[in-house]
């Protein structure tokens, strides 16, 4: 659809989904590549070592530079503009992931190469994953997209890479060995690194200018950059008490996805087919709750939608596989926690774009999802060391316990009351900046 000549703010005349759709296109294939690396990689070290540990620590090898580079590139996001970060750190995972098959093959491949190869693969793609998400309130703004309509589409995009993402892993490391789905994840991100690139409408994704040569003022540094991201989010209590009780789920899943499925997988005889069908069952539900959510999650109650939601997703998986039941029914409950899982992201999305000015995005998401990752890292070491020490059954238990008291008990706190109310002190900043600006965009939220 034509876009028609940009206004004074650089948003077009004419309603397009080309930004929108080039956005989730690129997020859509960089995270199918990346959920076939994450059954691919754990497997591969798995079955080479034998060691549970040694797979948590990989892991903790992705996801520490990961969290770490993405907290500190927020302003460089913010003063680069997403879109040139986006591009080149794609093409950068791309490389590092094709490089650890490249050195198997020539038999250069030790352990202390991988796990420096898997530390850069972490390091880029924080900062890539962070610019295309400051990227969705441009394109939906561009659009004339609501925002949870925007935010609950990047959530089917995200549940629809978690379906075929783990089914295609599970399927060519049964077929072709786990080095394969790392070449298709470095594939991936050469695909999604040109989408950005190219494919997306001129003039998008670029800097939002700060500071103003006219009125004498001097752009900001990094370092004063840093440093309001960090003051506005210490001044948003609903922002933070989200951040505290997403970090410890994130840590629990992080353990279950990358230590605890696996060993479940080799324990029970099912092998690395049953991690394909369980993830992409999960997110072949979590699409329909994502879709319903992406149509309908204006209009609902947000904090009944969120914490039933947190409900469905996190303690029956664990349960389920500690109970050694069959696969019909692990299978059925990872439906189950799929479908209420799909609710989460856009609810989680449309919170924290409608509260944080436009310029202040990536700094303040990347300190937001940095905090909210931080135990990511953690979660395979800590779930290695406790199944070797205690055992898969017992680990699993105390994770699904730990898992629903969290979701419930932090549920209480009165910050959840601000919810359901949009707004908030980066809403109200923004409303006025747009308020004063006669060319402004007009979006629903």
């Amino acid at each position: 659809m034509t876009e028609g000549v940009p206004d004074a703010d650089g948003i077009p005349s004419k309603r397009s989904l080309r930004p929108l759709g080039g956005v989730l296109a690129a997020m859509a294939v960089s995270l199918t590549g990346t959920r076939i690396s994450a059954v691919a990689l754990p497997w591969f070290v798995l079955v080479t070592t034998g060691s549970a540990t040694q797979t948590g620590l990989v892991a903790f090898c992705e996801m520490a530079p990961y969290v770490v580079v993405k907290a500190f590139t927020g302003p460089l996001v913010d003063r680069i503009g997403p879109r040139a970060v986006s591009w080149t750190t794609d093409l950068a995972s791309a490389t590092a992931a094709a490089a650890v098959p490249l050195f198997h093959a020539l038999d250069l491949l030790s352990f202390p190469l991988l796990l420096a190869l898997v530390a850069l693969i972490g390091a880029v793609r924080g900062p890539g994953d962070l610019a295309k998400e400051v990227m969705v309130p441009e394109a939906a703004e561009r659009g004339r997209v609501p925002l949870e309509r925007a935010t609950g589409l990047s959530g089917v995009t995200e549940r629809l890479a978690s379906t075929v993402g783990p089914a295609a892993g599970g399927s060519l490391v049964a077929l072709l060995g786990p080095l394969t789905g790392l070449v298709v994840n470095g594939g991936c991100f050469a695909l999604g690194s040109v989408i950005i690139a190219l494919a997306l409408p001129r003039g998008m994704g670029q800097a939002v200018e700060e500071g103003s040569s006219q009125s004498g003022e001097t752009k900001p540094g990094y370092w004063r950059r840093f440093g309001e991201g960090f003051t506005f989010l210490r001044g948003e209590p609903l922002l933070l008490t989200v951040i505290v009780m997403v970090g410890i789920t994130n840590l629990l899943d992080a353990a279950f996805t990358t230590v605890l499925m696996p060993v479940w997988a080799r324990e029970s005889g099912n092998g690395p087919t049953a991690i394909g069908l369980t993830g992409s069952m999960m997110g072949a539900t979590a699409v329909g709750g994502s879709l319903i959510a992406a149509v309908a999650a204006h209009r609902l109650p947000r904090r009944a939608v969120f914490f039933t939601g947190f409900l469905l997703a996190g303690a029956p998986r664990f349960l389920i596989l500690a109970s050694h039941a069959p696969l019909g029914a692990v299978l059925t409950v990872f439906a189950i926690s799929g479908f209420g899982s799909g609710f989460l992201n856009p609810v989680l999305g449309a919170i924290l774009f409608e509260r944080v000015p436009r310029r202040m995005l990536g700094r303040v998401n990347a300190l937001g999802d940095s905090l909210a990752w931080a135990g990511i890292p953690l979660g395979g070491l800590i779930a290695g060391t406790a199944v070797a020490s205690a055992g898969l059954v017992p680990v699993l238990l105390a994770s699904g316990t730990a898992y629903f008291l969290t979701t419930n008990l932090t549920g209480l706190r009165p910050e959840w009351r601000e919810m359901s109310r949009p707004g908030g002190r980066g809403a109200r900043k923004r409303h006025a900046e747009e308020d004063a600006s006669p060319n402004s965009a007009d979006v629903t939220t």
